[in-house]
């Protein structure tokens, strides 16, 4: 991973335009339920994709629930349709903080908000999680869900992460991930659709958050649920093809069909990874 701000700027460009577009917007919302978009955990191998994905949500702010109370402050990096931030505030009662880089998911998260009635505790904010916008130790808590996949510089995005942290604050964040003797061109046809060209590596998270000064760092390794996800998507994608075709268009459906069974493929042969990892920075 680069540490070039150059590069860093390079993939969030192309971030930006992956989730500004319209068919991927069409495509999370009719096949995912367009409130949580991350890899879902599956009490059964039918289960609907969002159900898995808010269970998700539920799993990995139990690792964050010490730090999650009224007038608590959390950052929410990535943050997509809003799902986790407002999980957070409307069960916790916490102030989140959603920080992403697509202005037309943000509006759709604020409406959202509004609706729910919690748009006086998430504020939603656009901007980049490689350089974000508050001061240092600001938040008690620090979130994310399969954002960090996206960037081309990893190191700095953890950094940034650790830095606005407050001493004796917790991080916990999902990704998806390379397994550590996986090399990186047998799965460059399938992260492609990510707009980068590898991913981390558990290890590599786990050792970059103890250099960071975070303290208890763990991997929640659930991997076997990604297995079960990319098979629920291509099953899905498959069986409501017709449908999809009306609502996005034929072009990219055809590009789906095609790279959700080497994301099934990869996890089935064991080369990538995918979990909670957190971690509590020392006081």
């Amino acid at each position: 991973m680069s540490n070039d701000a150059t590069t860093a700027g390079t993939g969030e460009d192309a971030t930006r335009r992956y989730y500004d577009s319209g068919d991927v917007d069409a495509f999370y919302d009719a096949v995912w339920g367009g409130e949580d978009i991350h890899t879902g955990i599956y009490a059964h191998a039918r289960e609907p994709i969002a159900d898995a994905s808010r269970r998700t949500v539920e799993r990995l702010a139990a690792r964050l629930e010490d730090h999650l109370s009224p007038g608590r402050s959390v950052l929410d990096l990535g943050s997509g349709y809003g799902g986790t931030a407002r999980y957070l505030a409307g069960t916790f009662g916490c102030r989140v903080v959603a920080l992403n880089l697509s202005a037309a998911q943000n509006e759709r998260h604020h409406r959202a908000n509004v609706d729910r009635g919690l748009d006086g505790l998430i504020e939603v904010v656009t901007g980049s999680f490689h350089d974000i916008p508050h001061a240092d130790g600001q938040f008690d808590a620090v979130c994310s869900l399969e954002a960090f996949c996206h960037s081309d510089d990893r190191n700095r995005v953890l950094s940034e992460a650790a830095r606005v942290l407050k001493p004796g604050g917790a991080l916990a964040f999902t990704d998806i991930m390379a397994a550590e003797d996986t090399p990186p061109d047998t799965i460059r046809p399938a992260v492609s659709r990510l707009g980068v060209d590898a991913l981390a590596t558990p290890a590599f998270y786990r050792g970059r958050l103890t250099e960071l000064g975070l303290a208890d760092v763990e991997f929640d390794d659930l991997t076997d649920q990604l297995t079960t996800h990319y098979a629920r998507l291509t099953e899905e994608t498959t069986s409501r093809a017709t449908e999809l075709r009306g609502i996005i268009s034929p072009a990219y459906v055809d590009r789906l069909l095609e790279n959700l069974p080497l994301w099934v493929d990869a996890t089935r042969d064991r080369r990538l990874r995918w979990g909670i990892l957190s971690g509590t920075r020392r006081p």
